[in-house]
């Protein structure tokens, strides 16, 4: 049965079309407006990441839409992470010990472009491209569009307003421009960027290096990941500071000191990158950000969702699993009040918030992880405990990572909290030679974690920092 609400979705990206696929096959009478051409007919993905990790967060998202199987049609699984050296050696470490558990490559056009497909086939769901907001009257509900097709400016009204336009929401810019409520926004840029480069494929059209693994090139200051593509190839991403150290974005300014940066510190790359100049200057350079705002809703008539809301940086590949799991979150709230648009808005930030918050944090964390403690000896005997405690005790123990990233009923906050004291209980054991790896009686070890574990919850409890 159809509803009586309108509403108008600001932004057709990957939580934006999932969210207006679930709204129609609820029976709302949607309108997207996207201000970037059709991806499905124009390259737009220039600066942009073009392949991101999904996991288990994500798929549940796309469970609930019935795209789950089509989705994963498009992944390459990765099992763990290949690290690399700067001799050219390479050290595996899987992300899980229990069988099953992985996080996929996919990329963020195809995956866009068949939700986009999937919400053509409803009657009640209108997406137009090539139209930008810039702005929102708030007590009106209108919102104002440039139409880049026809150069001419229009009006959109709705009944509900939702706002999926990522980083730059224009939503979320009414909001503090409008004055028409207390609204606190801040985003915080980390002092590294990034640059994306590519792996061709092999003349035969198949991976150069494994496509199993998510491959990390850590060397303290800065690194480099890489993912696999389906054509065979990889994307490779850099993440570099623009003007600290030795090597940075302001000073690789030729030719020459690229070659140089990439020979002394990637040597594998640069053998599988056939121009790494030529590869380095033709991409741009791109920001990394953080941006946390409250309230997300106005009234009973417009709300923020995704990077509109809460967007992290990608060292946790949570970015798109977190806007997706707002568009789970938010129908089971839509199920509950349906028609009670201020109690579900406002249910909804409640909720949500919290656990937002923690996916940026753990982000900002995991990106120090990487960079620099991967290669740590006492890291990884954690991370070869952690492995040894789910394998062997896989319903007793999960590492912080596979809270997050494999245990999408446990909310983000949860998983940072426990995952974090984890951490520390075994760091801290394993420096003071409480515990060794190598020690036979792995169920002992669990027990003096989990006791260590459960101390420092209590610590942090009385603290009042959880």
């Amino acid at each position: 049965m159809a509803k009586k609400e309108h509403i108008l979705i600001i932004g057709a990206g990957l939580c934006g079309s999932l969210l207006a696929l679930r709204l129609a096959q609820r029976g709302y009478d949607v309108t997207v407006y996207e201000s970037r051409p059709d991806l499905r007919t124009t390259d737009i993905s220039a600066g942009r990441s073009i392949n991101l990790a999904l996991s288990d967060r994500g798929f549940k998202a796309l469970r609930l839409a019935g795209v789950e199987d089509k989705a994963r049609e498009i992944c390459i699984p990765m099992y763990g992470r290949l690290i690399h050296d700067t001799e050219k050696n390479t050290f595996p470490s899987n992300y899980s010990g229990r069988d099953g558990e992985y996080i996929n490559s996919i990329s963020r056009g195809d995956l866009n472009g068949l939700l986009l497909t999937e919400a053509d086939a409803f009657y009640n769901l209108t997406i137009y491209f090539n139209k930008e907001c810039k702005g929102i009257d708030l007590d009106t509900n209108t919102a104002s569009f440039y139409d880049h097709e026809t150069q001419q400016k229009f009006e959109a009204h709705a009944d509900l307003i939702f706002g999926t336009d990522g980083a730059g929401s224009a939503l979320r810019k009414s909001y503090y421009l409008e004055r028409k409520f207390l609204f606190s926004f801040s985003q915080n840029f980390l002092t590294h960027g990034y640059k994306e480069l590519e792996i061709p494929a092999s003349k035969d059209g198949t991976h150069l290096i494994s496509k199993d693994h998510l491959h990390i090139w850590p060397r303290g200051d800065f690194m480099l990941i890489a993912l696999a593509n389906l054509d065979g190839s990889f994307t490779v991403t850099l993440f570099l500071s623009y003007d600290d150290g030795t090597y940075n974005f302001n000073n690789l300014t030729s030719a020459e000191k690229v070659t140089s940066f990439f020979e002394d510190q990637f040597p594998d790359v640069v053998e599988l990158i056939p121009d790494i100049a030529a590869e380095f200057f033709n991409n741009p350079t791109g920001a990394l950000g953080t941006v946390k705002c409250s309230p997300w809703y106005y009234k009973n008539k417009t709300l923020l969702l995704g990077d509109a809301a809460h967007a992290i940086v990608p060292f946790y590949g949570q970015g798109m699993n977190a806007s997706f799991e707002d568009v789970t979150i938010f129908d089971g709230i839509l199920e509950n009040h349906e028609g009670d648009w201020e109690t579900i808005f406002k249910t909804f930030e409640k909720k949500r918030k919290r656990d937002t918050d923690a996916i940026a944090d753990l982000a900002i964390d995991n990106y120090y992880e990487m960079r620099d403690h991967v290669a740590n000896p006492i890291f990884k005997e954690k991370r070869t405990l952690e492995m040894a405690f789910e394998k062997n005790f896989p319903k007793d123990y999960s590492s912080k990572y596979s809270l997050v990233t494999f245990n999408e009923e446990i909310p983000y906050y949860r998983a940072m909290t426990l995952g974090r004291a984890q951490d520390k209980a075994i760091l801290n054991m394993i420096s003071a030679n409480e515990i060794d790896v190598n020690d036979d009686d792995l169920k002992a070890i669990l027990r003096k974690v989990k006791e260590e574990t459960n101390d420092l919850l209590e610590e942090d409890k009385i603290a009042g920092l959880k």
